[in-house]
């Protein structure tokens, strides 16, 4: 599926204004792309009691999956605060749990442009059963 992922990234953008980050005052949103072609998008939500604390990207990933999607397509991350904002291990992994058939191409921003790389080059050997 061919998707304009600067739209993608665009609702990214948009999400991270929602973020509720007053401990480390570093805001990120992402936006899932599903293989029914849906667009879920999510911000990281802090908790005083660190372990409660949710990524922008597994906050995105359960609202679809919590709509029925199995298949994440691609994932735009995106952060105010730092220019190519990578998803944390957790998030790889829930990423790859959902992956699908497809591998799932990851979207973050440098300088103003859009970078698209490939799970692999995040999580080269994912548990999967």
């Amino acid at each position: 599926m061919e998707y304009d992922y600067k739209s993608l990234m665009n609702k990214a953008k948009e999400a991270s204004k929602m973020s509720y980050s007053p401990f480390s005052k570093f805001a990120v949103g992402a936006c899932v792309l599903t293989g029914s072609g849906k667009l879920y998008s999510g911000c990281n939500i802090e908790n005083s009691s660190f372990g409660m604390t949710i990524c922008a990207e597994r906050c995105a990933i359960f609202k679809a999956v919590s709509e029925g999607e199995k298949e994440i397509l691609a994932v735009a991350i995106y952060s105010p605060n730092e220019d190519d904002c990578y998803p944390c291990g957790a998030c790889r992994q829930v990423m790859f749990e959902f992956q699908g058939d497809n591998e799932i191409k990851i979207i973050t921003e440098h300088k103003g442009e859009l970078d698209i790389k490939l799970m692999s080059d995040f999580l080269p050997f994912g548990f999967k059963i």
